[in-house]
């Protein structure tokens, strides 16, 4: 679900304890977009958990290749040519 602002508005705040580092970094996500740290944080939170979604994707995608036994013998041979193609250098 995307963020939606009207949505937010109804929601209860929310508080967190950064720490010097995070507060650093929050700072200077919001600085670098010109944005507020509320803004960013919304930002970053929102990126980190697209980014998650498309590595827990790729895993996916990752395994199901895995139990392909015809991806399996090509990525062999590939790896085999590429072990020859190496050592005749």
């Amino acid at each position: 679900m995307r963020y939606n602002r009207a949505m937010a508005s109804s929601l209860p705040p929310l508080s967190l304890r950064l720490g010097a580092d995070g507060l650093r970094a929050l700072d200077e996500i919001a600085r670098r977009r010109h944005v507020t740290r509320s803004e960013a944080a919304r930002q970053a939170i929102a990126e980190v958990a697209e980014r998650e979604r498309r590595r827990a994707g790729l895993a996916a995608e990752a395994a199901a290749l895995m139990r392909d036994p015809a991806y399996v013998r090509e990525a062999r041979e590939v790896a085999s040519l590429m072990e020859q193609l190496r050592g005749s250098g």
